[in-house]
């Protein structure tokens, strides 16, 4: 029998352990897939290197079949990934946090950064380092466009962020980007350069449509299918079983999907990573730089009026962006 004494200790080794998972607890919601996501995504651009550049007719198999410009295996990737993390927005929220008038100010900094300085920071940042690269700098451009509607959830749900507040971003930004990526694509990479005196052969044509079909393809399709997934399964099983036991399962599908995409496209072009390695390593400078001046450029200067909560949620939008989109 123990002693008050030894129950004591027990107990206060408890409650210093329910302290420390407390404070462990945004990591610790994590499962290992979403825990070590930076490893397993190295390992899946490695692995689609080495298929691409030592299994044969590789590239050929993958473009056998399109959908949408984009090849089946990418295809399927880009839609298995964008849907699970769609269906974690919750839509049926929009209408509380809208009629807060401080959500409005933080929605247009928000608008103003992504729709404003962030194109014109990575078009910069892509002509000032890929000046003879033409479908490189591109590509990069493109990539600036594409705002973040997907991953940008976990790294807020991480950083102890406002999940809310980054579901109405999202939302607003994959309305917006089906309506302005189009015309932004051909503006910032047909348009914007011309004023600058840029050679015409540096200039790449976007076809105006195709990049729309893309748009509503690879956004447009999960997104409509995340909202009727939403409403259907929440009206059917109910609130709790869907955030705590549905969204839960369903969720690491996205990373499933992301990985998978990755290996694909990396496999796709395994031979001209490798031939063109002094390329690629120039077209992650402006990446990363961009990362850099739209993360903590937007947070030191936020942080002055606003709570980190927000700050750092307006800071990963701002710096994320929505590969998948551009890739499509």
């Amino acid at each position: 029998m123990s002693s008050p004494i030894e129950e004591k200790d027990v107990i206060e080794k408890h409650d210093s352990l329910k302290d420390e998972q407390a404070e462990l607890s945004p990591i610790k919601k994590l499962n290992l897939l979403d825990r070590f996501l930076v490893l397993w995504i190295l390992l899946a651009m490695i692995i689609g290197v080495v298929i691409g550049y030592y299994v044969p007719h590789v590239q050929e198999s993958f473009e056998t079949v399109q959908f949408g410009s984009v090849s089946v295996p990418i295809a399927i990737g880009l839609l298995v990934m964008m849907y699970p993390v769609l269906c974690k927005v919750k839509y049926e929220q929009l209408h509380i946090i809208l009629s807060k008038k401080q959500v409005w100010l933080q929605i247009a900094i928000s608008i103003f950064i992504n729709w404003i300085i962030g194109p014109i920071v990575m078009t910069a940042l892509a002509w000032a380092c890929l000046p003879d690269l033409p479908e490189l700098r591109t590509g990069v451009v493109m990539v600036g466009l594409a705002r973040c509607i997907a991953m940008v959830l976990i790294w807020v749900s991480i950083a102890e962020g406002d999940s809310d507040y980054c579901a109405i971003l999202v939302a607003i930004n994959a309305i917006l980007q089906i309506a302005l990526y189009s015309p932004y694509a051909v503006l910032f990479i047909n348009i914007v350069p011309s004023w600058f005196g840029a050679p015409p052969e540096k200039s790449v044509v976007v076809d105006i449509w195709a990049v729309a079909r893309s748009v509503l393809i690879y956004l447009g399709i999960p997104l409509v299918a995340g909202v009727i997934t939403r409403f259907t399964l929440k009206g059917w099983k109910g609130s709790v079983w869907y955030e705590e036991k549905f969204i839960n399962r369903f969720g690491s599908l996205a990373l499933v999907g992301l990985l998978y995409t990755i290996i694909i496209m990396f496999a796709n072009q395994g031979h001209q990573i490798i031939d063109h390695i002094g390329p690629v390593c120039r077209t992650a400078v402006p990446l990363v730089c961009y990362f850099i001046i739209m993360f903590f450029i937007p947070f030191f200067i936020l942080k002055i009026f606003f709570p980190y909560k927000q700050v750092v949620t307006q800071s990963f939008t701002a710096s994320s962006n929505n590969f998948e989109l551009a890739i499509a």
